[in-house]
């Protein structure tokens, strides 16, 4: 009972009011938000099944789904993730869906230039915005970019972190922040375009991996949504938004 209770209380404070009206269950990172929005409704026109994405950090997700939260399916900012629970026997095989890259965003352009990583220990800037490092893929390829060239432990003391990656940007761009560690696509949302950006070239690419899920409770609308990743349709919205 106590776990019951618990699986329910995750749920409402995970899924969206209404979603449970829905034909699909899909654990998103919060990185692809953008384009997961046009994904949806296209994929609703072309299917007539309903289907509802929950955001946030990878690491969030995959802890609420080995807690047995009823997604169908993971779309998460890493390979390790999905790879972890089709090794648990809680997934299909993995594919992977989008590869994606930091970049470094600030609404001031003066904060913008050929070097970001002058950008970052400039004394003016007294914020750096970041995801969390431990659960946020994006956070950790940034993290990684600051190690590589060795301004980790300067940079440090300015960093503000996110909870995803979608939330640092929020940092940046409401000025919470000077700069942020932000994904690509981040830079081509309404907010986004208002700032400027430098591409991270030291952060390793985001290779991003989905997996449907063993338990998944509608399997057939699942196998449905991951045929529909693969069309020629998704592929020109992630190039829009700088996926590869």
């Amino acid at each position: 009972m106590k776990r019951i209770f618990s699986l329910v209380l995750v749920l409402c404070l995970l899924v969206p009011s209404g979603a449970f009206a829905a034909d699909l269950f899909i654990a998103q990172a919060a990185n692809f938000t953008p384009v997961m929005k046009e994904i949806i409704p296209a994929f609703e026109k072309a299917t007539g099944l309903k289907a509802q994405a929950t955001y946030a950090s990878t690491g969030k997700l995959y802890g609420q789904i080995i807690n047995d939260a009823p997604f169908d399916i993971f779309l998460a900012a890493d390979e390790k993730r999905p790879n972890k629970l089709f090794a648990d026997g809680l997934a299909e095989k993995p594919f992977v869906y989008a590869k994606g890259q930091v970049v470094l965003w600030s609404s001031d352009k003066n904060f913008c230039g050929d070097d970001w990583k002058a950008t970052v220990v400039n004394d003016a800037v007294k914020r750096v915005s970041i995801a969390n490092t431990e659960t946020a893929p994006y956070g950790t390829s940034s993290m990684k970019a600051m190690q590589a060239v060795g301004i980790w432990d300067k940079v440090q003391p300015k960093l503000v972190f996110g909870q995803s990656i979608s939330q640092a940007f929020q940092f940046a761009s409401t000025g919470s922040a000077d700069v942020g560690f932000c994904a690509y696509s981040s830079v081509f949302t309404d907010a986004g375009k208002k700032g400027c950006f430098t591409v991270v070239d030291e952060a390793p690419p985001v290779i991003q991996a989905a997996c449907v899920l063993k338990s998944a409770p509608h399997a057939d609308a699942a196998a449905k949504f991951v045929k529909f990743l693969a069309t020629p349709e998704v592929q020109a919205m992630k190039l829009k938004y700088g996926y590869k």
